[in-house]
């Protein structure tokens, strides 16, 4: 009888391209279909990004207004194809959480081994953390994308001879890209002052070829000149790309207080469009499993980088608390130094018998599964049914949709974002928006209106609906009037 080895049975040998295969299909499948499930509605940051998307235009360019203006020409884009709706707000932030996920496997995979890399890849983009900023329509994903994006050019930029010089350009673009997302200038900052103290790091720039240096050199200085000629014209721009609104020790700490609380608090009491805890207790022992496993080799680039990285995010979240998602890049790194150190002692205890190490990863598997499982749960039910986050979403656009006539008259009741917000629905379909109820009177083009907000005791005719949401609070959304005239003169 044929002996059989396990290292030439098909699933072993391709075993890693059938782990990629699979974590592609679920990923692709969760980060398209969970917005459509959870969050449940759009937040006001969301609301406000399509505004500021839809709006966005050569004019809006030349006055000043660059911040985030990638993300809000995908957006724009998405809007204008698909229609004002959750998803096509959505859209950009799942397209792009979907290129960063592969950036950060190909980013664990190029440091590490491939056994440890699609383990952390799993448990990374499978997170409450990273699912949540590709279902959110805000560029909040851009905070993570760009270094994300850096930091796997950087580590493409060298060759086994020499830099390789086509990523080098690539690098240099992407840089100029990333400094329209607010505070990533600092990422950029600590990005060249970290190549430039790291001695393995500070070899490859002297490798670089000197004319591509010639021209880096003056396409940064080309850029810095428009950037500060802008800035000055609009100096409102430099505020929100570099600054806070309100700075003061005090202010600061607390910024960084507000920032990390839902990563760390097990209560669920935090009142933000965070679900507390972002990380789970599982995933946060085996991170700074990772963080104690790299105290040895500290000074290299992959271990040193996560460690600083965590510092960095911790000192950017004092200006801005929704910058601590940055946390997702090192917590990736560290997560795989963690898997790293736990499967090579676990190998070392048996060297000469392969069995033994295979049937040894059993309970190791059933340990991640469920922190993989706890986590999309955590996730998927968090967001529906935790009232503290629920009520940070409301669905009234697609009640809207769903259960208000076409060429239904919608008085807007709940300020100038909900205004401009609903004005986009205006432009895309047969609703007609208005703010006051006298202008229902004078220009409603139909017999039927529908308010939202208050019930407003102004209107001189009948109820004859009111729609409902099951969120714990504030569920009469809409109330829907028939028969409303145009006032006689």
């Amino acid at each position: 009888m044929k002996k059989v080895t396990i290292s030439r049975l098909f699933l072993y040998r391709h075993r890693f391209i059938i782990g990629y295969i699979l974590l592609a299909i679920a990923l692709l499948g969760l980060i398209f279909g969970m917005p459509l499930i959870s969050p449940d509605g759009l937040s006001e940051t969301e609301m406000e990004s399509a505004v500021t998307s839809y709006n966005t235009s050569i004019e809006t360019i030349l006055d000043g207004d660059v911040v985030d203006l990638p993300y809000h020409f995908l957006q724009k884009f998405s809007i204008s194809l698909f229609g004002l709706s959750a998803y096509s707000i959505k859209l950009p932030s799942i397209i792009l959480g979907a290129i960063l996920a592969l950036l950060l496997i190909l980013l664990l995979n190029r440091w590490f081994k491939n056994n440890v890399a699609i383990i952390a890849s799993i448990l990374t983009v499978l997170s409450a953390p990273f699912l949540f900023i590709a279902g959110s329509g805000t560029p909040l994903i851009m905070l993570v994308f760009w270094p994300t994006l850096l930091l796997w050019l950087g580590s493409k930029i060298q060759g086994k001879t020499l830099p390789k010089t086509i990523y080098t350009i690539f690098f240099g673009i992407f840089v100029l890209l990333s400094l329209t997302t607010p505070y990533i200038c600092y990422f950029v900052a600590f990005v060249a002052l970290y190549a430039l103290l790291h001695p393995h790091l500070r070899f490859i720039l002297k490798s670089l070829p000197k004319a591509l240096i010639v021209i880096a050199l003056l396409l940064a200085a080309g850029v810095i000149a428009g950037f500060t000629f802008e800035f000055l014209k609009h100096p409102e721009s430099l505020k929100t790309l570099a600054f806070t609104d309100e700075f003061s020790l005090g202010h600061y700490f607390a910024n960084i207080k507000d920032a990390f609380l839902p990563f760390l608090s097990w209560n669920g009491n935090i009142e933000s469009v965070f679900l507390s805890p972002m990380i789970g207790l599982a995933s946060l022992a085996l991170a700074f499993t990772g963080l104690i496993s790299t105290a040895k080799g500290f000074f290299a680039s992959r271990n040193s980088i996560a460690s600083i990285f965590i510092v960095f995010t911790i000192a950017l979240a004092g200006l801005e608390p929704p910058t601590a998602v940055l946390i997702i890049i090192p917590f990736a790194i560290l997560t795989a130094h963690g898997i790293r150190y736990i499967l090579e002692k676990w190998y070392g205890l048996f060297p000469e018998n392969p069995y033994a190490r295979i049937f040894g990863l059993i309970p190791i598997s059933i340990i991640l599964g469920t922190m993989i499982v706890s986590s999309l749960n955590h996730y998927l039910f968090g967001y529906r049914y935790n009232p503290v986050v629920a009520n940070e979403f409301n669905e009234d656009l697609a009640l809207i949709y769903e259960k208000v006539p076409k060429d239904t008259t919608i008085l807007v009741q709940g300020g100038t974002l909900s205004y401009d917000f609903y004005k986009i629905l205006e432009d895309k379909t047969d609703y007609t928006v208005t703010t006051t109820v006298s202008n229902i009177y004078a220009d409603a083009q139909s017999q039927s209106i529908a308010t939202l907000g208050k019930w407003p005791t102004e209107l001189e005719y009948g109820l004859s609906r009111i729609i409902t949401s099951p969120k714990s609070m504030n569920s009469d959304r809409i109330y829907l009037y028939e028969g409303v005239k145009k006032q006689e003169n």
